[in-house]
């Protein structure tokens, strides 16, 4: 179709940035808003959520990985950014003393979402809402992450861990 995102926005009524955060799977639209969005692409709405699956399989490739992070936080997001998922997986490394939460990392996730984080290597400590948590080495957290919250590496060597956020599913 060949449409700019402006091009998009007027003719779908959605916003430019938006549509950008969309496109880069930084937020999920509504119901509603991914409606207009398949109207502005003369798709049904079921058409547009399948757009990207050619098969039930898809392989992100090690260097297809999107990546990002700076100041001693280094993150990779290992799923694919198809329209309609509902969970991401990544994997973070942080330098001795390096906290995540900083200016190049994503913003904070949309409300009702959960992450869970198993520490690969290391320790790292979780500041969520205010409440410090200590982890080591195969230990996992699960938690609210529409809340304030960051990972910390109070430790003398490097730390990963691999963490899968579920978007809008909060417990009950």
């Amino acid at each position: 179709m060949g449409l700019s995102l402006r091009e998009l926005a007027l003719r779908c009524g959605v916003s430019a940035p938006m549509l950008s955060q969309v496109e880069r799977g930084e937020t999920s639209p509504t119901l509603h808003v991914a409606s207009r969005i398949a109207q502005g692409l003369e798709l049904r709405l079921s058409q547009l959520l399948r757009l990207d699956e050619t098969s039930s399989v898809t392989i992100v490739q090690a260097s297809q990985r999107r990546r990002g992070g700076g100041d001693g936080h280094g993150f990779e997001i290992l799923t694919p950014p198809l329209p309609g998922q509902r969970a991401e997986l990544s994997v973070h490394t942080l330098a001795p003393g390096a906290v995540t939460g900083g200016r190049s990392d994503p913003p904070l996730h949309e409300p009702g979402s959960r992450e869970t984080a198993v520490v690969q290597r290391g320790s790292v400590v979780l500041v969520c809402d205010g409440r410090r948590h200590e982890l080591r080495t195969g230990d996992c957290v699960t938690f609210d992450a529409d809340l304030p919250h960051h990972f910390e590496n109070p430790g003398t060597e490097p730390a990963e861990l691999i963490a899968v956020l579920s978007a809008g599913l909060r417990r009950s």
